[in-house]
């Protein structure tokens, strides 16, 4: 198997990686991440991912496009759209626009297969991921080679800041950190009476 692995970032990919290592897979890293913003976030993800790769002698190849005005141009009709819920309408959008760079970049150099580091968190649409990754794979004549990485998550995170690795506070896109702050913020007014 000739694996190309997309990573979202550098904590969820050690979690991955060492469960590949013990199946005997070395995978070629793949970064391509436009749904993350600001730019400063997505400059340290992207060195994070980078520096683990260098560090541990992986091959990388970066697909280094900031995507802010693209990706919200694709993901704010999906959130005003009345059917269906805008959080699982968005993701599932990211989703498909990363996997799908993923298995073209796959199929027109040589590999047979891809995954994703989104198959690590617990905070992502798991079943979402495995359907589009699936549906992208049979468009492009590649396998989507698919693993539960969840219970290997909090040991991904416990080894990335062993190693001094950029952890990051949201999802990725603009709209996760508006989310994640705002929510914060709420519990903290709750926690205050106010």
């Amino acid at each position: 198997m000739n694996l190309l692995f997309h990573c979202c970032c550098a904590p969820c990919s050690t979690a991955c990686l060492e469960s590949l290592a013990t199946e005997g897979i070395e995978p070629h890293l793949f970064w391509y991440n436009p749904n993350i913003h600001p730019f400063t976030e997505y400059q340290s993800r992207r060195d994070a991912l980078s520096g683990f790769a260098a560090l541990h002698h992986i091959p990388l190849t970066m697909l280094d496009e900031y995507g802010l005005r693209p990706f919200i141009r694709g993901a704010l009709p999906l959130m005003e759209a009345a059917d269906g819920g805008p959080h699982e309408k968005r993701c599932a959008f990211c989703y498909r626009l990363r996997l799908e760079k993923t298995a073209s970049h796959a199929a027109n150099n040589g590999f047979d297969t891809f995954s994703s580091s989104l198959l690590a968190s617990p905070y992502q649409g798991h079943d979402a991921i495995r359907r589009i990754g699936e549906e992208v794979a049979e468009q492009y004549g590649l396998g989507f080679y698919y693993r539960d990485f969840r219970p290997h998550f909090r040991e991904g995170q416990a080894r990335a800041r062993s190693l001094g690795l950029y952890m990051q506070k949201y999802c990725g896109c603009i709209f996760s950190e508006e989310e994640r702050y705002r929510n914060q913020r709420r519990a903290g007014e709750a926690a205050h009476g106010r």
